[in-house]
């Protein structure tokens, strides 16, 4: 099944289009209008449905942008509306075609060989970290190219590359066959010599410190004792 990746041309003059052209959000694929309007994917969104209207305005006026017009909550209420439309399957089929553009960049692991990777936030609240990108060969997660680094995590969300590959499996590679090994001379390093030497174990101070100043103990036992005594016989 495939879908077009969008109803509606990219080069109009609505919000979405100016928003879309700015410099670092190319990872960001256009959400249709239907589904914006939808009012099922809205929900829980209700505190930011007065800045729908500005998110589906079709003749944006960029003027009254460089006069200070906020649009704060404009992008937010479309970040999180487009992490869950990349969730659906038009919005997968609309990241996959970046995918396979390369437009989120790839993997800088060596053994990875210049894998492709996917957008994904550490978490799903808004302002809690910027986008990072998602190996699926090595199941790790990296920085994305500067430019592009800003953008909200929420936009993304913690599910998008995991739900991607399971509605196309066919697309996950296989993990890489080569491991780098740590070797010196040509011999491999044992586990231990890879690990941070540990903290050698001390008395603490106040323990040290309260025994000094104890009169108990200081007066126990005789700094100097008479030559026909010895400690052994102070014990005994």
């Amino acid at each position: 099944m495939s879908f077009p990746q969008s109803n509606e041309p990219m080069g109009d003059g609505s919000w979405i289009s100016w928003f879309l052209g700015v410099k670092g959000h190319e990872f960001l694929c256009r959400v249709p209008t239907d589904f914006i309007e939808d009012k099922f994917n809205l929900t829980g969104l209700e505190l930011f449905i007065q800045a729908l209207d500005m998110v589906l305005e079709t003749e944006f006026d960029k003027q009254g942008w460089d006069e200070g017009l906020d649009t704060t909550d404009a992008e937010e209420l479309y970040g999180m509306i487009h992490a869950r439309y990349i969730l659906s399957p038009r919005g997968v089929e609309d990241m996959r075609l970046k995918y396979e553009r390369g437009d989120f960049g790839s993997c800088p692991r060596v053994y990875c060989k210049g894998q492709r990777t996917l957008p994904v936030g550490l978490s799903d609240l808004w302002n809690h970290s910027h986008v990072k990108v998602y190996c699926p060969r090595c199941n790790d997660v990296f920085l994305p190219r500067p430019r592009c680094g800003m953008l909200d995590g929420a936009m993304f969300g913690t599910s998008f590359p995991h739900m991607f590959f399971m509605q196309l499996p066919s697309m996950r590679p296989h993990p890489p066959l080569e491991k780098y090994v740590p070797r010196l001379y040509g011999f491999r390093l044992h586990q231990k010599a890879l690990m941070p030497p540990e903290a050698p174990e001390s008395t603490p101070k106040s323990i040290a410190s309260s025994a000094s100043k104890s009169p108990y103990l200081t007066a126990s036992i005789p700094k100097s004792l008479p030559s026909r005594f010895s400690r052994n016989d102070l014990n005994a």
